[in-house]
């Protein structure tokens, strides 16, 4: 089997775990679009071109929060940021060759995407990793259109409790961190405390606070562990 066969179907066999976690998930972004009366078209789009789970979900919550463009671009530039440093990390393994090929590269990479290649041992071809990155976007987009179609068809009172979807989502995101690191329990309270004092005491629309918070527990974060962090 030639470099170009091995690497389509390794990337393939590597992708099945991300498309067993993406459709499920997908199908819940879907269900929650068309709840929140969002077109099917716009809701495609979403997934589409954003491709970005955590941060969709959280558009989703903005919007129907009734906050402003503004609000949702910064918020998901913030939860998104972990990107620049993912790729980063990423760009040192590529070779000259990849160069042509960054874009669509760049573009799918994921946290489930960047956590499979960074423990990769051999060098990575072009063709595992666009059929790595592309099979997965497949599956997540695929399973938005699918969840969109069934949230027609679900009963009212199913469609609504799939809400849970996005708490769950975070939770399964935050908890395994929290239980590794002190540092994330304190700055998930941290952040969790801010959010509440900006929209419960000082009235701050939903959109900014989160904005807001992300910055000021960041810089919080960085003055409270910076000592720790040169010491380890």
């Amino acid at each position: 089997m030639n470099k170009t066969h091995q690497g389509l179907k390794t990337g393939i066999i590597d992708a099945f775990p991300i498309i067993i976690g993406f459709v499920p998930i997908a199908m819940t972004f879907g269900v929650l679009a068309k709840n929140n009366d969002i077109s099917m078209m716009n809701c495609f789009l979403f997934s589409a071109i954003v491709f970005a789970g955590a941060s969709q979900f959280i558009a989703i919550n903005i919007l129907a929060a009734g906050a402003g463009a503004w609000e949702m671009v910064l918020t998901t530039l913030l939860v998104n940021f972990r990107h620049f440093l993912m790729s980063a990390s990423l760009a040192t393994k590529m070779t000259p060759e990849m160069k042509s090929w960054r874009p669509l590269i760049a573009f799918g990479v994921t946290d489930e995407v960047f956590s499979i290649m960074s423990f990769k041992k051999v060098d990575l071809t072009k063709e595992y990793i666009l059929t790595l990155e592309y099979t997965a976007y497949i599956a997540w987009v695929g399973g938005t259109i699918l969840g969109y179609l069934v949230g027609g068809v679900l009963p009212e009172l199913l469609k609504v409790s799939m809400g849970i979807g996005l708490y769950a989502m975070f939770v399964a995101i935050l908890v395994p961190e929290m239980k590794k690191s002190k540092k994330v329990v304190v700055l998930t309270l941290t952040s969790a405390w801010i959010n509440t004092l900006l929209v419960k005491f000082l009235s701050m629309p939903q959109g900014w606070s989160i904005v807001l918070s992300i910055i000021l527990t960041s810089c919080l974060g960085i003055c409270r562990f910076k000592e720790e962090a040169k010491n380890e």
